[in-house]
């Protein structure tokens, strides 16, 4: 994981150098071309030519800066297109430049293969941009998958074959560049790419304006090499380019921004939903000197799958059930309120725990076409003796509070509920005295990473258990979360975090 995260790291980085770079060495060369003497004649187009790729070269920086915070894959196609591009640009300035000195043929023939295998690159990416974006589907699009990858190693075989044999080109003993008569071959996967994208653009479900911003990438260089005739050299098409892209990342950003921000008033709609199904009131019973409770959830994402609840089952007996849902989001937000109410249901018929389980199993397995599961602990406190039946559903081991110091209590677990049907479950009893207290949670504690990958575990949760064990359920829970967080560092939470915590002092 963390290779992985140092890999990506440096892409980034290495992604900034190169633009970067890149417009520097524009930037450099029109100096360079400036003050060469026999480029005087041409002053007026090396001064033209100069000031749009060096233009170009700024607009690439830009681009590629605007994205840089965005996420997801099509971030990633964007970014790799503008790098595209702007290593084109550089490329075939420096080309340019070259052209024409015997002395740089081999130089010469070196950036002209690499401005051909960018220029399919750059294709490819804007390919995978508009699909990731605009989201391609149908027959069409299902070709398309397997002809375009064929087509690109096909092409750059093509293109590499003229390092051994002039097939499509060659550079001459003047360093000039010539093409051949099968030069051709280099532009059918440009030539089938841009027409089936077209196609996919024209025919996918999206608005005209995303449409257009698609069909300008293809549409602006295209019509500038009719009008222009590459009068003005490569500058005047990158230019093209690069406004397409603007005009892309504009558009299309900014409609997907609308619909992330609606996303977000969605979810953090559902957020409140979730935190008004469970019990947020503490304390809990105010009128009840029997125990003291408290519990937290703190879900990895907007909305999560974990659940806590408590209930007063008749006057003597309190009902206690956390679970954990099998995946995360709105979708584990979901079953997770359903697995609730029905436990819940169950729990209130004064049945033992045991039974609870088992019928709330086979009510959610009839249900369940999504073939998701919920590890679940209910425990039944009778008040009046302090005897706690319980019962487990795969879920994690509670903790103990009994003689100044909290254990690990190895229950009997059975499956997850929801996960096979028709199950029986077997509960056991645990005897709580006066001041003793039950501390039970998801996996999301014991689970917690840090930077390294290294798990916080049950050790340092046993640990951080009996810093203060004697102190409140709500101050022991706040010592635990402390704990995690102090071992998870800058981590990302990747699972739900909740606890619960109760303490019986016993019925006067």
């Amino acid at each position: 994981m963390n290779k992985f995260k140092k890999i990506k790291k440096n892409r980034t980085v290495f992604g900034r150098i190169f633009v970067v770079a890149a417009a520097l060495i524009t930037y450099i060369m029109v100096f360079v071309v400036y003050y060469d003497k026999q480029a005087y004649e041409r002053m007026i187009n090396v001064l033209f030519d100069c000031g749009v790729d060096v233009m170009c070269a700024m607009i690439a920086a830009a681009l590629y800066f605007g994205c840089m915070k965005q996420e997801g894959d099509w971030a990633k196609s964007f970014r790799m297109l503008n790098v595209c591009v702007s290593a084109g640009l550089a490329v075939n300035f420096l080309f340019w430049y070259t052209s024409g000195v015997p002395e740089l043929r081999t130089f010469n023939l070196i950036l002209v293969m690499i401005s051909k295998l960018l220029d399919l690159g750059m294709i490819y990416h804007f390919y995978r941009y508009m699909e990731r974006t605009l989201g391609f589907e149908g027959k069409l699009f299902n070709i398309a998958e397997k002809l375009i990858p064929i087509l690109l190693i096909l092409e750059n075989l093509v293109i590499l074959s003229n390092i051994f044999y002039p097939v499509t080109f060659q550079i001459d003993n003047a360093g000039i560049y010539k093409a051949t008569s099968l030069s051709t071959l280099e532009d059918i996967y440009l030539i089938i790419t841009s027409v089936i994208t077209a196609i996919l653009i024209i025919r996918s479900e999206n608005p005209v304006s995303q449409k257009v911003a698609g069909m300008a990438f293809i549409c602006l260089p295209l019509l500038n090499y009719v009008t222009v005739g590459g009068e003005f050299g490569n500058g005047s098409q990158y230019g093209m380019i690069l406004v397409s892209l603007i005009i892309m990342y504009s558009i299309i950003f900014s409609a997907k921004s609308s619909k992330l921000a609606a996303t977000e008033s969605e979810l953090n709609m559902a957020t409140q939903i979730q935190a008004s199904m469970l019990p947020s009131i503490f304390p809990a019973f105010p009128q009840r000197e029997e125990f003291d409770l408290y519990a937290s959830m703190d879900p990895a994402k907007e909305v999560g799958g974990d659940f806590y609840d408590f209930f007063m089952i008749d006057d003597d007996h309190l009902g206690i059930v956390i679970a954990d849902v099998s995946g995360k989001g709105v979708p584990a937000a979901l079953f997770m309120m359903i697995s609730k109410t029905i436990v819940q249901n169950f729990a209130m018929l004064g049945i033992s725990a045991a039974e609870v389980l088992t019928r709330a199993n086979n009510a959610i397995c009839a249900q369940n076409k999504m073939k998701m599961f919920v590890t679940t602990w209910i425990g039944i406190l009778q008040l009046s003796t302090g005897k706690m039946n319980c019962a487990s559903a795969g879920h994690e081991y509670p903790a103990i509070y009994h003689d100044g110091r909290f254990e690990l209590y190895k229950d009997k677990r059975k499956i997850a509920l929801g996960a096979m049907k028709n199950r029986q479950y077997i509960d056991y009893e645990i005897q709580l005295f006066k001041d003793d207290k039950l501390f039970v949670y998801t996996d999301g504690v014991p689970e917690a990473t840090n930077a390294n990958d290294e798990l916080f575990g049950n050790d340092r949760m046993i640990e951080a258990l009996n810093i203060k064990p004697e102190v409140t359920p709500k101050e022991i829970l706040a010592t635990v979360r402390a704990s995690v967080d102090e071992f998870v560092g800058n981590a990302v939470q990747f699972d739900d975090l909740t606890m619960v915590c109760l303490e019986y002092r016993g019925c006067s």
